[in-house]
């Protein structure tokens, strides 16, 4: 969508002031940031005498009713309405001049406030503005005799049409409940997209009255590698721990799952819808497909439902039964949803058995199909005329896009690795929703970058930028996959603060990162009224693999004042009842300290191991290294440690001027070794970062630095060493499983910024 420009009620005077408000996050903390924000002086009161003041007819009536709760939950009890506004009123004013369907203003004086739109939807939008400003006790029922308001004139708009969140309920699953806590967030970050993903390899979620046993034979399974997972995690941590509700006894065995009826689905969609919230459906097809198969085998072209090669065997899309199945099945959900989009996935399918199968060989002659990329598009077209019959718009992931789609289908891009996909589903005329998996897969754990990461995001890829295509470009979504989130309160802590980023960004036209970090300090206490299992910002000041010579101190940062630290030196993980860590902590001894961090609602963040080793400055190399760069080797082939390495055969080595993959390098799985020198300058204690997508290991004076090791998603981990002046030998082995890949090193010397390895540095 392109950005609209803004009816601005006090014109265009107002720009410079404006540029600059976002310096008023402090007494304006909002999230997203407005359109527009003029500060004023003073605030309005509301107190049990203060009216609210609603249009004739009942335009904004649910809107009126929604505004009406939240202020008698602060105040307990509701306000006196009235027709007209007055003095010390609450008006919601129908304004047929704000064109943009969720637009509003809003005008806060210490005489009135008033809350104008044109549709419901930005109405509602404007209720949960004023819901930011006041104070996040109003969250719980309580009795306060004053609330305030800060006098403020905001003109808001969204930047993009599609500000989505996901939610996968079939790898593990949710209760009806915490959906719709999961809604309620995402109103009050003004997002307007849940795509709910209903089905999956794991279990089928949704009730299908045609096909009982989808449910009481797809909806529960025995546990998998992933609960086996969840479950050895647990130890650690109880979030990991599978949620007793959704646990039966069976036949003798311990199964998983559970599933929506479709009342209780209609209850989910009607109080989304009364936040303006469309729900996606997802009905993973052809592929993703194993829980439909184990309660009807027959529809796979091998009558099986097991994996293949890399995912599990789809639907057959050379029998006639497939499509009457999945019609029957489209047709309740397509009933069910309201939504004009209905997502069939259509990505990640195993299409070996279709190539074995007598069937589709016979069908591909038939209707000319080249290969199985273009069987599976003769499916997903199929499919998606059904749906246009049903009055419904289909989406597919860019995967859609390699055998060939219509135009009329939408499009969401996923694969980072694939970065031609939005050009090319633009050209071919498909709309787009920008879900890149880096940053926006959500499950991928965060670190200390991930809100900047989010941030930085831009809805539109630079590559449209200007041009026709990027009219294509709905918005953007972030998706939280569940295979390792058991619980809400892991769910919680993984979408939070993350989902707040991404709030701003499909919604601000000109995003400030450092303003938007001040103003989320202030969500910190709401999301703890709303018993949010956030996950509490990142601790400071020191280094998790940490050097000394004689000694040092470890002396914390905190990103919130109101933070509790509290610490072990027995290898212990910190409890509640550990000691407090209140001023820095003298260390002249190797240690290990564990460290963590409780909010005042007794929220543990993140518990933090802390090596610190003694180290004498490494002496240089005796040696001469006149070659500027680093020798880079590499290896084709999966390497689930950087270690298999040493006894694979290498591809080839070139040198590079960066700790960066070869070009050379670069396959779906592969490896790669850095050897050379580091030309250090001064003697001194260098911290380095190294992140990685998947495992690096780096060692510098042949000494341990980094262990980020495995199979993992982008996460920054650092470690220190103690270094001469003159050349120290480098070591990083970097291993890559597949589906794109991240490699960043950066150091710092004595405690400074971090910054990028100077090229003239790097020798061989």
């Amino acid at each position: 969508m392109s950005i609209k420009p803004l009816l601005c009620l006090v014109g265009c005077l107002l720009v410079g002031r404006v540029a600059g408000a976002q310096s008023a996050g402090a007494a304006y903390p909002l999230i997203p940031y407005p359109t527009s924000l003029v500060p004023a002086s003073g605030s309005f009161a509301v107190t049990g005498a203060t009216r609210l003041a609603l249009p004739v007819g009942d335009k904004f009536a649910q809107e009126g009713q929604q505004l009406q709760h939240l202020l008698a939950n602060g105040l307990g009890k509701p306000l006196p309405t009235a027709k007209l506004a007055t003095a010390n009123s609450i008006a919601l004013v129908y304004d047929p001049a704000i064109t943009a369907p969720e637009g509003y203003r809003l005008t806060i004086t210490p005489q009135r406030v008033t809350l104008a739109a044109k549709e419901p939807a930005g109405m509602f939008r404007a209720v949960q503005t004023v819901r930011q400003l006041l104070p996040p006790t109003i969250e719980k029922l309580g009795k306060a005799t004053t609330l305030r308001l800060p006098a403020v004139q905001i003109q808001d708009q969204p930047a993009y049409s599609w500000r989505g969140m996901h939610l996968d309920v079939s790898r593990h699953f949710f209760s009806v409940e915490y959906l719709k806590k999961y809604l309620d967030l995402l109103a009050l970050y003004k997002f307007n997209k849940l795509h709910l993903h209903l089905t999956d390899d794991q279990g089928w979620r949704i009730e299908i009255k045609k096909y009982p046993e989808l449910t009481t034979l797809g909806g529960w399974r025995t546990l998998n590698n992933q609960d086996s997972a969840c479950i050895k995690k647990s130890k650690d941590n109880p979030d990991f721990a599978l949620d007793l509700k959704h646990l039966r006894q069976r036949n003798g065995r311990t199964e998983y799952g559970g599933f929506y009826t479709q009342q209780q689905l209609k209850d989910i969609i009607a109080f989304a819808a009364a936040r303006h919230i469309e729900i996606i459906p997802e009905i993973d097809m052809p592929g993703h497909m194993m829980a439909a198969l184990r309660a009807y085998p027959a529809l796979s072209c091998t009558g099986t439902a097991t994996w293949g090669k890399e995912f599990s065997v789809p639907l057959c899309p050379c029998n006639e039964g497939t499509y009457e199945f999945a019609q029957n099945v489209l047709s309740e959900v397509a009933a069910l949803f309201p939504s004009r989009y209905v997502h069939i996935g259509a990505d990640e399918v195993e299409k070996t058995t279709w190539a074995q199968a007598g069937a589709c060989t016979e069908l591909m002659q038939k209707e000319g199909l080249k290969n199985v990329n273009e069987l599976q598009s003769y499916f997903v077209r199929r499919i998606e005329r059904f749906l246009q019959s049903k009055g419904k718009k289909m989406i597919g992931w860019d995967e859609v896009l390699d055998g060939g789609v219509d135009a009329s289908a939408t499009v969401m891009y996923w694969r980072t690795w694939v970065p031609d996909a939005p050009l090319r589903a633009a050209r071919n005329g498909n709309q787009v929703v920008m879900t890149p998996n880096n940053p926006l897969y959500f499950d991928y754990l965060p670190d200390k970058n991930s809100l900047a990461q989010v941030y930085q995001l831009q809805p539109t890829p630079p590559a449209l930028l200007g041009t026709d295509a990027a009219k294509a470009i709905l918005g953007a979504q972030a998706n939280l996959w569940t295979e390792q989130v058991p619980t809400e309160n892991r769910a919680d802590y993984m979408v939070l603060p993350r989902m707040t980023a991404l709030a701003e960004v499909v919604w601000t036209n000109k995003p400030d990162f450092a303003a938007y970090q001040r103003r989320l300090k202030a969500h910190y206490p709401r999301l703890g009224k709303l018993g949010v299992h956030y996950r509490v910002p990142d601790l400071g000041g020191f280094v998790e693999e940490s050097v000394f010579t004689t000694s040092t101190q470890l002396a914390v940062q905190k990103p919130l004042d109101n933070l509790t630290l509290r610490y072990t030196t027995d290898g212990s993980v910190p409890t509640a009842a550990s000691p407090v860590l209140a001023k820095p902590l003298a260390i002249s001894q190797p240690t290990t300290i564990k460290l963590a961090a409780y909010t005042p609602e007794g929220l543990k963040g993140d518990t933090y191991t802390i090596n610190y080793k003694q180290q004498n400055y490494a002496e240089p190399a005796r040696t001469q290294a006149a070659n500027a760069g680093l020798m880079a080797t590499y290896f084709d082939g999966y390497f689930p440690k950087s270690a298999a390495m040493q006894q694979a055969t290498a591809k080839g080595s070139t040198v590079v001027n960066a700790v960066a993959v070869p070009m050379q390098a670069e396959t779906d799985k592969f490896g790669v070794q850095f050897r050379g020198y580091l030309d250090v300058p001064t003697t001194g204690i260098y911290t380095f970062y190294l992140t990685c997508d998947d495992g690096g290991v780096l060692r510098i004076a042949d000494r341990m630095v980094v262990d980020n090791g495995g199979l993992h998603s982008a996460i920054e981990k650092s470690g220190q060493v103690a270094l001469a002046q003159g050349l120290q030998p480098f070591a990083l082995d970097f291993v890559e499983g597949g589906g794109g890949y991240s490699l960043l090193l950066k150091y710092s010397l004595n405690g400074s910024a971090p910054q990028p390895l100077p090229a003239g540095w790097l020798r061989h």
